[in-house]
């Protein structure tokens, strides 16, 4: 081959890669955000169908609420993600809301919007470590990137299906992961053998964790939508916040005894082991 047809051949080559180059896709850095929240919320069938509607009106309130609003934007960016997913059994998670930028009560009313288009529904069984992953593989789509990502779950029984919820928690919290809890101790639905005493407990042991993790018990439905709104400025504002301050002052934390044996983080599955009868409640 000529000197001429060589120089030709490699500057043919070239072109060609710099048009690959040129048609490949563009990598786009994911959108900086204070929080990447993971809204997950519990529909098993020991939740009535009121139960449900006030836990979609409980979390539209507080989305909407100022103090929400304004915690967003006194952040770093002035912005959170947020999606919200309905869990039960380990293979039923539902996207109600997909990942939506809020920085403004526009945005928020917007989440609301989705949020309120169509009833929720239930489901067999209670996999709160189903929730977890699921909530987990929520972050590597989302396209944002946090400077905290949090899966705030809520609930009213133990895990009695999937992964040992303690040793999936524990996986979360090795990644960066912060998981707040919402224990519901409402004694609602469908309540019977699948119970467990001292839910919050159970919550506070084998749930919640990672850094500034906390929990806030529901006692009565009646106290839900502040209990929303007060773990949503928490979460959102930081604990070195004047909020954060604020609403401690207003609502004393809860302090576990300190002399009491450590939960079982399998009593629920040992309860569905036990289960006496053939269709479940969960």
């Amino acid at each position: 081959m000529s000197a001429f047809a060589c120089a030709r051949h490699f500057l043919s080559g070239c072109a060609a890669f710099a048009l690959t180059l040129w048609l490949a896709p563009v990598s786009l850095a994911d959108e900086p955000v204070d929080v990447e929240l993971v809204l997950a919320v519990d529909v098993s069938l020991s939740m009535s169908p009121e139960e449900l509607e006030i836990q979609r009106h409980g979390y539209a309130a507080a989305l909407t609420h100022d103090n929400v609003l304004q915690a967003i934007a006194d952040g770093a960016h002035g912005k959170i993600a947020v999606t919200y997913v309905e869990w039960a059994g380990t293979t039923w998670q539902r996207v109600i809301v997909p990942w939506t930028v809020i920085a403004s009560r526009t945005d928020a009313e917007r989440v609301v919007a989705q949020l309120s288009a169509q009833p929720p529904n239930s489901a067999r069984r209670t996999s709160i470590s189903g929730a977890l992953e699921f909530g987990n593989d929520l972050f590597a789509e989302s396209g944002y990137q946090g400077t905290k990502r949090v899966i705030d779950i809520s609930g009213d029984g133990p895990n009695n299906q999937g992964a040992p919820v303690n040793l999936t928690r524990d996986g979360l919290i090795k990644q960066g992961i912060v998981i707040n809890g919402l224990p519901l101790m409402t004694r609602g639905g469908f309540s019977g053998a699948y119970d467990v005493n001292n839910l919050d407990r159970y919550y506070s042991d084998c749930v919640i964790g990672g850094p500034g993790a906390f929990m806030i018990p529901v006692n009565d439905w009646t106290q839900f939508p502040e209990a929303i709104r007060r773990k949503l400025v928490l979460e959102l504002a930081g604990p070195a916040s004047p909020q954060w301050a604020a609403e401690e002052a207003a609502h004393p934390p809860v302090i576990l005894a300190q002399d009491r044996p450590a939960t079982d983080c399998l009593v629920g599955e040992k309860m569905w082991r036990n289960r006496s009868w053939m269709f479940d409640s969960r």
